[in-house]
């Protein structure tokens, strides 16, 4: 079995993950580009003064991690972070280690140390994020509802369109992540 360390020497940069994404590459980068990592909350001095590397799994199809790859990816870049991508469905043995709710839940962050222990974990979304998207997602008519594919595609588009542009979306995952990260950090 494969120690998260060795996931990590053989994932690819987060960079070229997101350079060779296939869907939703405009959309991660649209975050990209309009996402500022705050610079006076201590967040970035503490991640350079600990250095930890980030393994993320995920794939570019998942809409969460169209919203938070470019979020950490920024995050990672401002404190000198060699952050790394593992595609969830090449090798579920990494990703059936870090199940959510018993689900193969992605984006996951696993944050490694030196030796290339984990040290933490975030993810698959912000805890605000979580419940809107299960509130939303309350109203879907039932599964066996001849409408409902069609519905929760409309939803899933609807949430993906507010991922992209609710910018206070964005900061509920940066402040999340800046949350646990330092929780294990300090």
């Amino acid at each position: 079995m494969k120690t998260e360390q060795q996931y990590f020497n053989e994932a690819i940069s987060i960079q070229q993950y997101m350079d060779n994404m296939t869907t939703l590459k405009e959309e991660s980068f649209r975050i990209y580009d309009g996402f500022e990592v705050p610079t006076n909350d201590g967040f970035v001095k503490l991640l350079k003064d600990k250095h930890p590397k980030i393994l993320t799994i995920t794939e570019d199809w998942c809409g969460d991690a169209m919203l938070n790859n470019p979020i950490i990816r920024r995050i990672a870049e401002a404190a000198g972070l060699d952050m790394r991508a593992v595609l969830r469905d090449e090798d579920t043995d990494l990703i059936d280690r870090y199940l959510t709710n018993g689900g193969r839940a992605i984006p996951i962050y696993l944050l490694l140390d030196d030796a290339g222990q984990v040290i933490g974990k975030w993810g698959p979304r912000a805890p605000q994020l979580q419940e809107l998207v299960v509130s939303k997602r309350a109203g879907l008519p039932d599964k066996e509802d001849p409408t409902f594919e069609d519905a929760q595609k409309a939803l899933y588009a609807e949430i993906r369109e507010e991922n992209i542009t609710n910018q206070s979306y964005w900061t509920f995952v940066y402040e999340d992540f800046k949350k646990q990260v330092t929780s294990v950090l300090k």
